[in-house]
């Protein structure tokens, strides 16, 4: 088995989601500590944004590839490879001017590859990534699950339409929310947070003892 951890917060150990993210990578690694884990830090090594090179590489045999398309083209395909090797993918996001982190944004440009993670055919668009399973870990300084901001959300949704597009379906959402009203709304989040990240780890450890029960 095998965890991926995305995190994409410039603000370091001082990152809500990032923190919140790794805390339910450790514990779903503790239910089986033969599991690996992966960890993709987008802030501190932030994948190139696409561009021509990149563009033209992907349709271009490998063989015919410039040095520049080799090396754009390399990045997604390790990339995509962590991600097929997976079967637990967590991404952390802060909620940035109403979207996801742009770092983020980058790493979903290169996983979304036709022919690797999704494909066309007759009856349009058929996603290749299957059977694994998703956190989105949400933080930001108001409240958008409910209430007046929800329209204001646009990562979730934008996620999840992402994700789904290429197969990933069986998604969990941990919101850290309002964060930026004040230390109590702060603390009063994490804890909720917290409570969220044990429940669905207490989950997963469930259904694999119920797994392996049943094999």
């Amino acid at each position: 088995m095998s965890i991926l951890l995305v995190t994409s917060s410039p603000r370091g150990p001082a990152s809500h989601s990032t923190r919140i993210a790794s805390d339910l990578a450790h514990k779903l690694q503790a239910a089986d500590p033969s599991t690996d884990l992966v960890v993709r830090d987008l802030a501190a090594h932030p994948l190139p944004h696409i561009d021509s090179d990149y563009a033209s590489g992907i349709y271009t045999p490998a063989e015919a590839r410039t040095d520049r398309q080799a090396k754009v083209v390399g990045v997604s395909d390790a990339a995509v490879d962590e991600l097929m090797a997976a079967d637990t993918i967590i991404l952390a996001t802060g909620l940035i001017n109403f979207a996801i982190s742009s770092t983020l944004k980058s790493w979903i440009d290169h996983i979304a590859r036709a022919g690797r993670t999704f494909s066309y055919g007759k009856e349009g668009p058929k996603g290749l990534v299957t059977d694994k399973k998703v956190y989105i870990v949400l933080a930001s300084g108001g409240v958008y699950s409910e209430g007046p901001a929800v329209p204001l959300d646009h990562a979730i949704p934008y996620l999840r339409t992402a994700l789904g597009f290429i197969g990933l379906n069986d998604i969990e959402v941990i919101r850290v929310e309002g964060v930026g009203m004040g230390p109590e709304a702060t603390d009063a989040a994490l804890k909720k947070a917290a409570g969220r990240v044990n429940a669905l780890a207490l989950a997963s450890r469930n259904a694999d003892l119920g797994a392996t029960v049943a094999a």
